[in-house]
């Protein structure tokens, strides 16, 4: 199969693509070196033709492929699209709209968590694919016909698997459901968090306001240097350094160069008198105005053994709808809904999954529904006391 190096090459291609009504997508790239994805393929197919696109090549302007993202009238579909999206959002700006993930699609379908490519593939069509090229350098020039024949499996097999999901979706009327995900896949913000939001990215072994501070600030400078040197954040600075610093708060380079998870002499660097600077912005914050530890909420009495209850429930449910159980609610969504019930702010209880999963479970905290185990079974059922009520 050709890879396009040449624009007007691409162009034709883009052309012919968007008089389908959908193109399978998929990218191949790099990213253990740098903080963002280095893109260095892209893939697409419809059900008449398939392209392989060489974005490192020289001659090559990705704009007309941005434009095809963007067209309403054209469904992007993807498996597993949250790095592709990113790829695609980092480098044109964009987030691709309307779009399909098949991975979702599949655990909606009743596939189970997280399926991947392959598996599905097979499962649907019965073809089976040879992943020995997943983790080539897809960098290295010229690419090996093994390598884009690897490619354009991913998107070739796609089409049969998205036409299965489709109509999967509709005859079981889940459409909505993936709708609502592919909402959230497609959000801006998904893609575009904060710096000051980075360290909510860690684990807080820290047991003071002033410790928060440091660790908030370390974090967000972290972040900051890693996107604009394009490095890792493990490359800038290690976790564990940033968890020491927020305990030591170190006030000059001697200070610093003390502290066990610092590398020698990198205290000395133009990078640590920036670090120093993050801390000496935290450690100068009024104490009036240091953030707040979060604390673990306490539970109500009833709440442990009423989420024991929920988890049996949620397993029942799952079964029934034919979807892996964490598709309809997370651990602590369960916890959260034994605790706070009806206030309990947590995905099981908004959109699809309320209807689904949530509402029923409210009527199991609040008594109006029972578990019993019947015939080597558990089973769902309406307490006699409701359905005389019922009858009243």
């Amino acid at each position: 199969m050709d890879l396009i190096t040449k624009q007007k090459d691409l162009e034709a291609a883009i052309a012919a693509l968007k008089k389908s009504d959908f193109v399978t997508v998929d990218t191949e790239f790099i990213r253990e070196t740098t903080f963002w994805p280095e893109l260095c393929l892209i893939q697409m197919a419809t059900a008449d033709i398939t392209v392989l696109v060489d974005p490192l090549a020289s001659d090559i302007d990705l704009k007309p492929f941005f434009e095809l993202m963007a067209d309403e009238n054209v469904v992007k579909v993807f498996h597993a699209a949250r790095q592709d999206i990113e790829i695609i959002h980092h480098l044109g700006g964009l987030i691709p709209h309307p779009v399909f993930d098949s991975q979702v699609a599949a655990t909606v379908c009743g596939f189970g968590d997280s399926v991947s490519y392959d598996q599905l593939v097979s499962k649907i069509t019965g073809a089976h694919i040879d992943k020995s090229s997943r983790f080539t350098d897809w960098r290295r020039r010229p690419l090996t016909d093994k390598q884009l024949s690897y490619a354009a499996a991913d998107v070739t097999h796609l089409i049969d698997v998205y036409k299965h999901l489709r109509e999967e979706l509709q005859r079981e009327g889940r459409a909505h459901w993936l709708n609502e995900e592919m909402a959230v896949l497609t959000a801006r913000e998904t893609y575009d968090p904060h710096p000051d939001d980075a360290w909510k990215r860690l684990k807080l072994r820290i047991k003071k306001p002033i410790e928060l501070a440091v660790l908030q600030q370390v974090a967000a400078w972290r972040e900051r240097e890693a996107r604009e040197r394009n490095v890792p954040r493990g490359r800038v600075l290690k976790d564990d350094a940033i968890y020491e610093v927020a305990q030591q708060q170190p006030k000059d380079t001697e200070a610093l160069g003390r502290l066990r998870t610092i590398p020698k002499g990198w205290e000395r660097s133009s990078t640590a008198a920036s670090l120093l600077g993050a801390v000496a912005r935290a450690v100068a914050t009024p104490k009036e105005e240091l953030p707040r530890l979060p604390r673990p909420q306490q539970a109500p009495e009833g709440a442990a053994a009423a989420a024991e209850l929920l988890k049996v429930f949620l397993k029942l449910v799952a079964d029934r709808e034919g979807v892996a159980p964490k598709m309809l609610a997370s651990s602590d969504d369960i916890d959260r809904i034994a605790a706070d019930g009806e206030d309990a702010q947590v995905p099981a209880m908004s959109g699809w999954r309320r209807d689904v999963f949530g509402n029923e479970a409210l009527r199991l905290v609040r008594g109006e529904l029972a578990l019993r185990f019947n015939k080597r079974r558990i089973e769902i059922f309406e307490p006699a006391s409701r359905q005389n009520e019922a009858a009243e």
